[in-house]
């Protein structure tokens, strides 16, 4: 029996492998995967950097909103060793002025006031709206949020500021490309996921219904049926 070839997945903002859970468990047979710890650091190259250099000399790469910028810099960094590339609920723009400034806006509550994570105010930005009432979901992303704490958040969303805006560097991606999304994300719309599909020449477009931004956890089985196809081709 041959080898399993590697498989790398990052996680988002304030994610942790539980993100994954469906994916790690269902595509075990085809896939050696290993789930990236995102809260070590605070710029998109320094995750990168890190990243690689705890991974195998090639692998496939995938990566959900936060975990999709790192993606795409280690694809800067080290296109020769990611032989499959999957953009989850993902952009290739930088911040807007606007989003900069909620962003710094949160890091200013949690260094004066208590860390909420995600809350029930938050919760509709990240799932679909008829998934609000999943106790099991919510409860994951809730948790998940507490576990990757205050300090790591700050980290985080410091790195998500600083990113660069990598339209032009899609042009460059030369291996097979899954781009996925769920058609209610509210954070990383759809016409943004067709962008980055326009842009990348091996690239294909999947679209999760009734799903929002968290589609490994919320349309798991459709998921990962998406990369089980995705690591074949």
């Amino acid at each position: 029996m041959s080898e399993k070839a590697p498989l790398l997945l990052l996680p988002g903002l304030l994610c942790d492998a539980r993100l994954w859970a469906h994916q790690v468990e269902t595509l075990a047979d085809l896939a050696a995967i290993t789930v990236a710890d995102l809260t070590l650091d605070d710029s998109m190259e320094a995750l990168a950097g890190r990243v690689l250099a705890a991974a195998p000399e090639r692998f496939a790469l995938a990566g959900l909103s936060m975990g999709g910028y790192v993606a795409q810099q280690i694809m800067r960094m080290a296109p020769e060793r990611v032989t499959r590339l999957a953009l989850v609920d993902t952009s290739a723009l930088a911040d807007t002025p606007e989003q900069t400034e909620r962003r710094q806006g949160f890091i200013n509550q949690v260094q004066h006031g208590e860390f909420k994570g995600v809350t029930s105010r938050l919760l509709p930005m990240l799932v679909h709206k008829q998934r609000l009432d999943d106790a099991a979901l919510t409860g994951t992303v809730t948790e998940m949020a507490e576990t990757v704490g205050k300090d790591a958040f700050i980290r985080q969303q410091t790195a998500i500021m600083g990113r660069r805006d990598g339209r032009a560097d899609l042009a460059h991606v030369d291996c097979p490309t899954l781009v996925l999304c769920g058609r209610q994300d509210a954070l990383t719309p759809l016409g943004v996921h067709q962008e980055m599909t326009d842009a990348i020449p091996a690239a294909a477009l999947v679209v999760i219904e009734d799903c929002g931004h968290l589609a490994p956890l919320e349309r798991p089985r459709a998921v990962s049926a998406a990369m089980r196809y995705w690591l074949q081709v």
